[in-house]
C-alpha cells in the first residue's frame, strides 16, 4: 500500500508551480509526477548519480508538466542581468513569475549561502523594486528579500549543470484547456514509459548511463569509495527526493488503478529511502546492497507499464503500441 508523504523536502520548481497556478493547480505531489522525475535514474557524466531519468531535467519535466495540465506560458531568459531584471520587473506587474533555475548558494537569506555550489533552485517572484528582489522560496521562506544584484547573481547560475542561458523565467500563464490530475496522471504514462525505456532524444554528458546500469555502476563507485561532496549531496538532498518522488509516483499509479505499477513503485521507494540509513551511519556495503537490489525494478516497472499502454491501446479499439 502506497500511503501519500506530507512533511517537507526538496520540491522546489514543483512547489513554485503550484504557487504560480494557485487555486488551480493540482497537489505538488501531482506534478513531481507529471515532470517525469520518478521514472529512473542516472549517473551523469559517469560521476554524479541522481535519482531522476536518463537526459531528464527540471527544465524539461517543467515543460512537460506546464503541457499536460492544460496550461501556457511565456519563457524567455538569455542577456545581460539588467536587461534581465527589466524583463522581470515588467512581466511582475502582471502577476507572480516562476524564475529558475537559480544557484542556491547565492541565495543570501538561506543559511550558509555565500558560495556558488551547481545546486539548482527554482522561487517564485513577487516584486522587484529599484533595490531589492521580493519571492516565495518554497525551500521554506516566504516573502524573502535579497539585493538586486544578489538575486541576478544567483539567477545567472553559472555552476548549474544543465543551463544553457542565464535568467530563465516563465510567466504569463493562460489555461488552455481544463484537464485534472487523473486525467493528466494517465497523459503522462507514455512519457514514463519512454523515459523508463531510455530515451535518445536528449543530450546527456558523455559517459551518462541510466536505470539499472546507473544504480550498478554507483554500487561499484560506492565500494570504490564514494567521493566526499556526492556523499554529502545524497546526504542532504538526492536520496530524500528520490524516495519522495518514487513514492508520489506509487500513489499516482494507485489512482489510476494501475495497483501492480504502484507496488514495483513503492517498492522502490522503500529501497531508495532506506539508503539514508547507511549513508549517515558509514555502512557502504549495505548502501552498495540496496542500489543493486534497486537495478532491476526500472525494467521490471517498464514492463508492467509496457503492458497496461498496451492494454488500453486494445480497449479503444487502437494498434498496440509495440505494433
Amino acid at each position: 500500500m502506497s500511503v501519500t508523504y506530507v512533511g517537507s523536502g526538496p520540491y522546489c520548481y514543483a512547489n513554485s508551480l503550484a504557487m504560480i497556478l494557485d487555486g488551480q493547480a493540482p497537489p505538488p505531489a501531482v506534478i513531481e509526477v507529471l515532470t517525469g522525475s520518478p521514472y529512473g535514474m542516472q549517473l551523469t557524466g559517469g560521476r554524479l548519480p541522481l535519482f531522476g531519468p536518463f537526459g531528464w531535467d527540471p527544465e524539461i519535466g517543467l515543460d512537460a508538466a506546464i503541457d499536460l495540465l492544460g496550461w501556457e506560458c511565456e519563457r524567455v531568459d538569455d542577456g545581460t542581468a539588467a536587461a534581465a531584471l527589466d524583463r522581470l520587473r515588467r512581466a511582475c506587474q502582471d502577476g507572480p513569475v516562476l524564475a529558475g533555475p537559480l544557484e542556491l548558494g547565492l541565495l543570501a537569506y538561506q543559511p550558509g549561502s555565500g558560495k556558488a555550489v551547481g545546486a539548482d533552485h527554482y522561487l517564485v517572484v513577487l516584486e522587484v523594486g529599484d533595490d531589492t528582489v521580493l519571492v516565495h522560496d518554497p525551500q521554506g521562506y516566504p516573502y524573502a528579500t535579497l539585493p538586486a544584484h544578489t538575486f541576478a547573481e544567483a539567477w545567472r547560475g553559472e555552476l548549474v549543470p544543465y543551463l544553457r542561458r542565464p535568467f530563465r523565467m516563465r510567466y504569463g500563464f493562460t489555461r488552455r484547456t481544463q484537464i485534472g490530475s487523473k486525467e493528466a496522471l494517465r497523459r503522462s504514462l507514455p512519457a514514463g514509459v519512454a523515459w523508463l525505456a531510455g530515451r535518445t532524444d536528449v543530450e546527456v554528458p558523455s559517459g551518462t548511463l541510466g536505470q539499472a546500469q546507473a544504480a550498478e555502476r554507483t554500487a561499484e563507485l560506492v565500494e570504490e569509495g564514494l567521493d566526499p561532496e556526492i556523499r554529502m549531496l545524497w546526504k542532504v538532498f538526492a536520496v530524500q527526493v528520490g524516495a519522495r518522488r518514487l513514492n508520489d509516483l506509487a500513489v499516482g499509479l494507485s489512482l489510476l488503478g494501475l495497483d501492480t505499477g504502484a507496488a514495483v513503485a513503492a517498492e522502490q521507494a522503500c529501497i531508495v529511502g532506506g539508503l539514508q540509513g547507511p549513508l549517515m551511519s558509514g555502512d557502504d556495503l549495505a548502501l552498495a546492497a540496496g542500489l543493486r537490489r534497486l537495478a532491476p525494478t526500472y525494467e521490471r516497472l517498464h514492463a508492467i507499464l509496457i503492458a497496461g499502454e498496451e492494454a488500453r491501446s486494445l480497449d479503444v479499439g487502437t494498434p498496440s503500441r509495440r505494433g
